[in-house]
């Protein structure tokens, strides 16, 4: 898969610097750059209950980037230019491509990095935020391309028409426009076959195998007419552009912002309530199924871990975490039903895990469960390992 996505990337790479020139593609890809850090972060930043490992995010990323976006390029090309030629019709061919033919390539593209990870690292994809972010980050590295090539055009049409460099300009309209006002259109579009994904990764067996296909199909579907709606929005006047820009791109990227984020608190909610199980029978000490399903308290954990033990412990507070999460998730999973049949295994490995990690790990939950909490937690018992020597913490030093 590497070799095939290095390949992909050797081509795209060709055919853009052809089509913009290296000046042009050497300015579109300064300029295309800049929301992907943003992008990213958001959607790591969405990720935080449970990361999922970044060799996830850096296949989707590159397959947006190189693989989506080559067939993306030579498929549209095709489809347009058969069109045009069938129809003798240069300005239909081009309106039936950006509304008809694009939406359908480039998201059936996407969502074949969201259904290789779903279907090879499904031990990584357990819910809608896995989704989410593994069809965002797609379409963030597919857009990645897709800028660098508008953005290298306009400039090269700057160049042509001696146009010099200036808020007039081709390429500042342009930069206005995919990189100011909708960085996020993208991402937005393949986000709902994500979903789809999503909700298909927490159906239960006794649902049925064919609701569990069709979920991504209509999230797929839901993409590929929100696309073409976008796509098409420069067709409906003078104004048309903005107003579903306003009306419809907007709202909605709010809704499903909403909705992440209330999944992402959700997930907090089942991590608490899941590993009191765990307490009861000794794995976990009492006061951390809170600690850890507070996003406050795990950063006061990590901070006090790396305050007395320096990376190391940070680190291994940092892997305690994301094991108990992964622990609490999937035993909510098996109470619904929806669990593997390797579930048993599955549990034992990270409970082992996170009873190898548990010296640090223990002392600073603790500790960051009493500054966190709302109320009043009795004194618990910190761990087997000795409690950390040295001045006190303070969570709040500069």
């Amino acid at each position: 898969m590497a070799t095939l996505l290095a390949l992909s990337g050797a081509v795209i790479l060709a055919l853009v610097r052809e089509q913009t020139g290296t000046e042009g593609f050497l300015v579109g890809l300064g300029l295309a750059v800049l929301p992907v850090p943003l992008l990213i972060s958001a959607f790591r930043w969405l990720d935080r209950v449970r990361p999922g490992p970044w060799r996830n995010l850096v296949f989707s990323f590159a397959w947006g980037a190189c693989a989506a976006a080559l067939i993306a390029i030579v498929a549209n090309s095709f489809a347009t230019r058969w069109i045009e030629t069938a129809t003798a019709d240069p300005t239909g061919a081009d309106t039936l491509g950006a509304t008809v033919i694009a939406p359908v390539v480039e998201e059936s593209a996407k969502a074949a990095a969201v259904l290789l990870v779903f279907l090879f690292r499904r031990r990584d994809f357990t819910g809608l935020v896995d989704g989410v972010v593994i069809a965002g980050v797609t379409a963030t590295g597919f857009a990645f391309t897709e800028n660098i090539l508008y953005l290298g055009n306009a400039f090269g049409t700057d160049q042509l028409t001696g146009t010099g460099p200036g808020l007039t300009s081709v390429t500042a309209a342009t930069f206005f426009v995919r990189i100011v006002m909708s960085p996020f259109a993208h991402p937005l579009f393949t986000v709902l076959t994500g979903i789809g994904f999503g909700l298909a990764a927490i159906m239960t067996p006794e649902r049925g195998r064919v609701r569990r296909m069709l979920l991504p199909l209509a999230g797929l579907l839901a993409a590929m007419g929100m696309h073409a709606f976008w796509n098409g929005s420069s067709s409906f006047g003078e104004y048309g552009f903005f107003a579903v820009y306003a009306a419809f791109m907007v709202p909605v990227f709010g809704l499903l912002t909403w909705l992440a984020v209330y999944v992402r608190h959700r997930e907090l909610r089942t991590v608490r309530d899941e590993l009191s199980a765990y307490v009861a029978a000794g794995w976990l000490a009492p006061p951390e199924p809170f600690a850890l399903g507070s996003l406050k308290a795990r950063r006061l954990a990590r901070e006090y871990a790396a305050y007395y033990g320096g990376k190391e412990a940070e680190a291994a507070v940092a892997a305690y975490e994301a094991d108990a999460t992964a622990l609490a998730l999937l035993r909510h999973r098996g109470r619904k039903g929806r669990a593997g049949a390797d579930f048993v295994v599955r549990e034992r490995e990270l409970l082992d895990a996170l009873w190898e990690r548990r010296g640090y790990a223990r002392s600073a939950l603790a500790y960051a469960s009493r500054i966190a909490a709302p109320v009043w937690l009795p004194p618990m018992y910190a761990g087997p390992g000795p409690m950390p020597q040295g001045p006190a913490y303070n969570p709040y030093r500069s």
